[in-house]
Parts: C-alpha cells; structure tokens; sequence
C-alpha cells in the first residue's frame, strides 16, 4: 500500500502479541496499525508484528507515541509502511513528520540500508531509498487548532493522508465524540484533506459505525482494537451462559 484507495478498512492491534496480527490478516482487514501510542508495545515486539503483518500481505502501519525523528526511523527501517503521528497541530508539526519520514533532500531521514527496509543490504540504494518515497506519513488531527490548520497540514509535501480523531478533538473542546460539535470539526477536517487532494481515516468501534464514516466521504477506517474485541465476545459468551448456572459477577 502507497496511499490509501478507498474503503480501506484496517484495526488497532494494541496486544503484544503475534496471534493478534495474524487474527487480523486472516479476517481479511487491509491494514492493522501497531499502537505504540497507548498500548505496551515496544520497538522489538513491533518489529515482530510489523514482519508478521508483511509476511501475510496485510499493510503493517504504526502508530507512534510522538513525532521523534529516532523513533520513526526505526520503525520505517523495521518495515512499517508507515505511520500515524499524533497531535500535529501546526503546520510546523507537519513539516518536521514529513521530515522524519523522507530521506534528504525532502527531509532528514537517515540511511540504514542494511536494515529489513533495505533486505539486509542487499536492496540496491535506489531500492532503499524509494521506500522512503512510498512510506506514508499521517497526522492526526485532534484538536480545534489542528481542524483548522488542517487544510495546510495536508498542503506540506510529503503528508499522504490525515487521520481524524473524534475522541481526542472532544477531549479538547469539552464535547462527547458522538456531539455534533465534534462530528462538524471531523467534517471539516475531512473536507480540508480532500480539498489538499489527499486521504483522510477515522477511527470508530463498530462495523455499523465505520461504514457511515465511509458513507460519509471518509477514504479508510480503523475499526475496533484486538483487546476490544477479545473484551467484548468473552462478555457475551459468559452472558449467554450464565442462566444456566453460576454467580460470578465481573471483576
């Protein structure tokens, strides 16, 4: 994956764990997204999961905890397709993720050719390098500033995509993701993206509710999270069992 094409449809993968990757792939979903932002995954087990998710033709993205030049590098290096940078509210934000992403002279990147991103040294330099073309570089936008900042945000050479996030723009303007406040930031964050010419995601928890995202013009969706998942069918399994016998009420 280079862009995004319409109707991706991906999930958080938050469990440091390889079975959650392959869980996915085999469900069929586009792309997962490695969460390292709120989750305990480490640069080593991404790695793992990253390979994992490539070996299955599943598109491996990364969600960093923040725009660290280091940390993008070597997460790209591992074989990340690309990644999701969080809480870019300016323009300046964006050019310094773009940055972190492309090699000189669109940004500052350096090489590691002998890394899983250059086949051990054995891609050629022209080989290596165009995966720092083909990465895909994704703020999120998550704050009434970055919504109107958005438009610019998306303009910044080397930005592929935005990424909308409804919970953390509520957080910021004191509303509930599902206001109406929020859902007019969202929309226009969206139409600022597509205006720039470029893809914009969201993220949501139901398959009902990521398809009114895509109804609404929305180019790709995360759906749900791996834990999230494991959570809810080992409650309803216990729900659908408990009449016929037991106590044990939830921790």
């Amino acid at each position: 994956m280079t862009t995004f094409t319409g109707g991706d449809v991906g999930t958080w993968v938050k469990l440091p764990a390889l079975e959650s990757v392959q869980i996915a792939a085999y469900a069929g979903f586009d792309f997962v997204i490695v969460d390292q932002e709120h989750a305990p995954i480490d640069v080593r087990t991404a790695y793992e999961l990253i390979s994992m998710a490539a070996a299955l033709n599943t598109t491996p993205l990364v969600r960093v905890p923040d725009g660290a030049p280091s940390r993008i590098q070597r997460l790209l290096d591992a074989g990340a397709a690309g990644v999701l940078i969080p809480h870019v509210d300016t323009v300046e934000q964006a050019h310094a993720a773009a940055s972190a992403v492309r090699f000189p002279p669109h940004g500052r990147r350096g090489a590691g050719g002998t890394s899983r991103a250059g086949r051990w040294g054995l891609a050629s330099r022209e080989e290596y390098l165009d995966s720092g073309t083909r990465a895909l570089c994704i703020p999120q936008i998550e704050s009434r500033e970055a919504v109107g900042n958005a438009a610019a945000i998306a303009a910044v050479d080397g930005v592929d995509a935005l990424f909308v996030g409804a919970a953390d723009i509520g957080l910021d303007t004191g509303h509930l993701p599902g206001s109406d406040e929020v859902g007019d930031l969202c929309a226009r964050a969206l139409a600022s993206a597509h205006e720039a010419g470029v893809p914009c995601g969201a993220a949501t928890a139901t398959p009902q509710a990521a398809d009114a995202l895509l109804e609404q013009g929305f180019d790709f969706v995360v759906v749900g999270n791996d834990t999230s998942m494991l959570a809810e069918a080992a409650v309803a399994t216990v729900r659908a069992l408990r009449p016929r016998g037991g106590s044990r009420e939830a921790v």
